[in-house]
C-alpha cells in the first residue's frame, strides 16, 4: 500500500460559504414561491433545504501535524496532510483502527468514559474510549512496562524502554496491520527480549555480545547505549512494513529480579571486598619494600633474615588489618 497525499483540497471555506448561501436562496425561493404561488421555486427550496446538508461531511478540518486517511466505498482514495479546511468527497469515510486504542504513551486521548474493554499487549494497557479518527504525525513516547527478561547467563533481570515514534506513511500504518498502536508494543516486547538475552547484567569473562566469535566486555549495565542503539534498529526492522520511524529507544529501568536482588547484592559486596583487599596488600607490600630499601640504603640499622622477616610480618599486619594497631614496646632482644 503505498501513501497518496491528496492536494487542492483547501476548498472547505468556500463550500461552507456557499452552502450557507444555498440555504438562504432556498429560504427565499420558499418565501417567494408562496407569495407568487409558484410551485417549481417551492419543490427546489424544499430540496436544497432536505438534502443541502449532504456537502456538510466533507468538511474536514486537520490542525498542524494531523492527518486524515480517506476512503471511498471501501478503496482508498488518499491521504489530507497539514492544518486547513479541506473539502473533500461527502461520501468518503476516514479510516484509523487505532482510534480507540489508548497505551502508555504520550499523544493519546484521556478516557472520556468508563473502559468498556481492555486488551493487554506486551505489558500496555488498551482501552477504548471516544476519540478522533485523525492520525497524529508527531513525535509521541511509548513507555512499555518493566519485563522480566533472562540475561544471556540465565539471571533473570527486570528492564523497562521508552520508544520515541512517529508515523510517516500513513497508508502503510492503518491498512498494512490491525492496529499500528499494539502492533508497536507488541514488537517493542519482542525486540527487547532478542537483545537482552545476548547481554550479561554485568561483565562476565567469555561472553560473546557481538556476534564475531570474540569475547567483550558488554553488558547491560555498562554498555546501555550501544544495547539501546540495538533494540531501536531491531524495533525499526519489525516496524518498517507499518509505515512508522522509530526516533529513539531509551532505557529507562534496569534491576534484577527480586528473587535473585538480594544474592546478587551479597555477590557485589564480596567482589568489592576482595578487589579492596587486594589494592590493600598490593599497597602494603610495596610499602613494606619501600622501607627495607630504605634502611638499607641509609644503614640506619642492619637486620638479618630473621629480623626482617619479622618486619616484613609485623608491618603486614598493622599494614592490613582492619583494626588500628596496639604498639608493643620490646626493650629486650628477639634471641
Amino acid at each position: 500500500m503505498k501513501e497518496i497525499v491528496l492536494t487542492g483540497k483547501k476548498r472547505g471555506m468556500v463550500v461552507l460559504l456557499g452552502t450557507i448561501a444555498l440555504y438562504l436562496l432556498a429560504i427565499l425561493g420558499l418565501v417567494f414561491g408562496g407569495m407568487l404561488g409558484s410551485g417549481v421555486l417551492i419543490v427546489a427550496g424544499v430540496l436544497v433545504l432536505c438534502f443541502g446538508w449532504l456537502l456538510l461531511p466533507g468538511l474536514k478540518v486537520l490542525k498542524p501535524q494531523e492527518a486524515l486517511v480517506l476512503t471511498l466505498f471501501g478503496k482508498y482514495i488518499g491521504t489530507l496532510k497539514g492544518e486547513g479546511f479541506y473539502f473533500v468527497n461527502p461520501f468518503c469515510v476516514s479510516v484509523n483502527p487505532a482510534a480507540k486504542t489508548r497505551l502508555n504513551q504520550s499523544g493519546d486521548v484521556k478516557t472520556l468514559s468508563a473502559p468498556v474493554s481492555t486488551a493487554a499487549t506486551g505489558g500496555a494497557s488498551a482501552n477504548l474510549e471516544l476519540s478522533s479518527k485523525k492520525l497524529s504525525l508527531k513525535i509521541m513516547t511509548l513507555n512499555n512496562n518493566r519485563q522480566k527478561i533472562n540475561d544471556c547467563l540465565g539471571n533473570p533481570v527486570e528492564i523497562g524502554i521508552a520508544v520515541t515514534w512517529r508515523i510517516v506513511d500513513t497508508a502503510k500504518a492503518v491498512f498494512n496491520v490491525d492496529n499500528y498502536k499494539e502492533f508497536l508494543s507488541l514488537q517493542c516486547d519482542s525486540a527487547l527480549r532478542d537483545i537482552v538475552r545476548l547481554y550479561p547484567y554485568d561483565v562476565a569473562p567469555n561472553v560473546d555480545t557481538t556476534g564475531d566469535g570474540i569475547a567483550d566486555d558488554g553488558s547491560l549495565r555498562g554498555s546501555s547505549d550501544l544495547v539501546a542503539r540495538r533494540i531501536r534498529d531491531e524495533i525499526q526492522r519489525r516496524v518498517d512494513e507499518a509505515g512508522m520511524e522509530i526516533v529513539e529507544a531509551r532505557i529507562t529501568y534496569l534491576a534484577y529480579a527480586t528473587e535473585i536482588a538480594a544474592v546478587m547484592l551479597q555477590r557485589q559486596q564480596a567482589s568489592a571486598i576482595i578487589d579492596a583487599r587486594k589494592m590493600i596488600v598490593d599497597g602494603a607490600v610495596g610499602m613494606v619494600e619501600m622501607a627495607l630499601e630504605r634502611l638499607s640504603a641509609n644503614d640506619v640499622v642492619t637486620l638479618d633474615e630473621e629480623r626482617k622477616a619479622a618486619m616484613v610480618s609485623n608491618l603486614l599486619v598493622v599494614l592490613c588489618g582492619n583494626r588500628d594497631a596496639q604498639p608493643i614496646v620490646n626493650s629486650g632482644s628477639l634471641y
